[in-house]
């Protein structure tokens, strides 16, 4: 992705509501860590399709997973409401991947130099924190930490400092090129993400917003 073309459309993102492609090929839906009924490994499990539930013959346009559901229908029963929206789900998340993965390239930062410079970000002015802690937060051992940040100095994003108050804690503090090269990626994925949304107005980006927070929820809280 160019850094003009994809600017341009970020610009574009606040006035259009055009319908989006979700992508091509099928992805198999996955639901409460059980197969999906339309995996490659074929039927798994019954389910009830309803007459009703099929795609709507008047969407404007067709994406991958109305063909796979198309490709599916007849095969094997199946609820098509839930596999309709879980599979995109599904392809939306790997857009969002695809999309990360495009902003780190833009930047030149390897995933773990940005995970560790975003880790010290959120902690706003000075950008510090205590080596352990961040160990702790990333799931590091002591060893795998000091290799981290030994790649991450040598790169010059980021410098450890003894504390002050206590010589045996060493902080990891950003330096003004990590800051530089950190917001930098953050543009980049505010870029990627603006183009996902952008066939949204504001009232549609607000519904599906609560729609998503309902779902996590029933999740998180059971």
């Amino acid at each position: 992705m160019g850094r003009e073309a994809a600017e341009g459309r970020a610009q574009r993102a606040a006035g259009r509501a055009a319908a989006a492609e979700a992508g091509s090929g099928a992805v198999p839906a996955h639901r409460a860590g059980t197969a999906s009924p339309l995996g490659p490994d074929g039927p798994h499990g019954p389910a009830v399709v309803s007459e009703d539930a099929r795609p709507s013959q008047t969407e404007p346009a067709e994406d991958s997973v109305d063909r796979h559901i198309a490709r599916w229908t007849g095969k094997v029963p199946f609820d098509v409401p839930t596999e309709a929206v879980i599979t995109r789900i599904q392809l939306l998340a790997k857009h969002v991947s695809h999309g990360k993965e495009r902003a780190l390239a833009e930047t030149g930062l390897q995933a773990f130099e940005f995970e560790t410079m975003h880790r010290l970000a959120s902690r706003g002015t000075p950008w510090r924190a205590p080596s352990a802690e961040l160990a702790a937060e990333l799931l590091l051992s002591p060893a795998g930490m000091t290799g981290r940040l030994d790649s991450l100095e040598k790169s010059g994003l980021v410098r450890r400092l003894r504390a002050a108050a206590d010589r045996r804690r060493v902080d990891v503090e950003l330096t003004e090129e990590g800051r530089r090269r950190w917001t930098e990626a953050m543009r980049w994925r505010g870029i990627a993400e603006a183009e996902m949304i952008e066939p949204l107005d504001d009232a549609e980006r607000a519904a599906l917003a609560a729609l998503l927070k309902r779902m996590l929820l029933s999740v998180e809280t059971r």
